[in-house]
């Protein structure tokens, strides 16, 4: 699936054995940073931590994205690369280092290489429950693949409007995947039950000085998915980059959007509060990108890491 790639909604038709995709990679999987973290929702995150596995590169290039240092925003490619033999050990690793869950995030340039790895680690003994953890800029074509391996799907709905699209996801066309793809997620995991680590969590951040569009999302959110899915709202918009223009969310704005949520009768799910002043900006090239307090690096990771560097 490499030789011509179609894997993401860009297209790109690449043969990634030589050529790199519009995503920014090979048909090599690469890899930046994997271990136990505890800032994601709760039923996800558990006692330990969900198992983390952040892959290197992506399809969309958003200017503002957190993960700029590997997402290829920004023209970086850190990381290394591995083999779909030590992909599974890393799952196994992470399964025994306590996890919770296994999060796989942004892997859908990948998809090939994951399912192989989860298919040598199944044939291992891994049983964690599998997190896809995306964008929401994926082909469905693509995505059924990967579906029958994911327990849940924990998929940002960014916006419906075409012009933030365009400025905050780096792709105007990001609204003409996200509504498929909700479709799809939705009907695959057609009710929610965290209890049991099953079914969709929809991301949705804030974006500065476009309130209304997210209320455009909320709303269409509430019409169409949220007897099937679990909201999860983020307020905390921090850009990577030095930009004074952006404004953080008033109070006011926040008042307004937790009525919203009420008017529209969405009542499952998880808002972060407003004034949260941690850094979630990760650095990449420390063994801990975030804080210390909040993640734990995986020993099998850090092994690999070594041997890379010494290559």
């Amino acid at each position: 699936m490499y030789k011509k790639c179609k894997l993401c909604p860009n297209l790109c038709q690449v043969d990634r054995r030589y050529k790199l995709g519009l995503c920014g990679q090979s048909d090599k999987v690469r890899i930046a940073w994997s271990g136990l973290h505890r800032g994601e929702e709760p039923p996800l995150t558990g006692e330990k931590g969900s198992g983390m596995i952040f892959f290197t590169g992506c399809p969309l290039h958003c200017e503002y994205c957190q993960n700029h240092q590997i997402s290829g925003a920004h023209g970086s490619n850190m990381g290394f690369n591995i083999t779909d033999e030590e992909l599974a050990e890393l799952m196994l690793s992470l399964e025994k280092q306590g996890a919770t869950t296994l999060n796989l995030v942004t892997g859908t340039h990948f998809i090939p290489s994951i399912i192989n790895a989860l298919n040598i680690a199944k044939e291992k003994g891994f049983s964690l429950p599998v997190v896809w953890n995306s964008s929401g800029y994926e082909n469905v074509e693509a995505l059924k693949l990967i579906d029958p391996y994911i327990d849940v799907y924990l998929m940002d709905m960014k916006t419906l409007d075409k012009n933030v699209a365009e400025k905050f996801c780096g792709r105007r066309k990001y609204i003409d995947s996200i509504i498929p793809v909700m479709d799809f997620i939705t009907k695959t995991h057609p009710y929610t039950d965290l209890d049991k680590i099953y079914g969709n969590i929809v991301r949705h951040l804030v974006f500065p000085q476009a309130l209304k569009e997210s209320i455009e999302v909320l709303r269409y959110y509430s019409k169409y998915y949220k007897n099937s899915c679990f909201l999860s709202l983020m307020v905390q918009f921090v850009p990577p980059l030095e930009n004074p223009g952006f404004k953080k969310i008033s109070e006011e704005e926040y008042d307004f959007l937790l009525d919203t949520l009420d008017e529209l009768g969405i009542e499952d799910g998880f808002v972060q509060e407003i004034g949260d002043e941690i850094l979630w900006i990760p650095d990449f090239n420390k063994d801990i990108p975030f804080p210390v307090s909040f993640a734990d690096p995986n020993p099998y990771f850090l092994s690999l890491k070594r041997k890379a560097l010494n290559q």
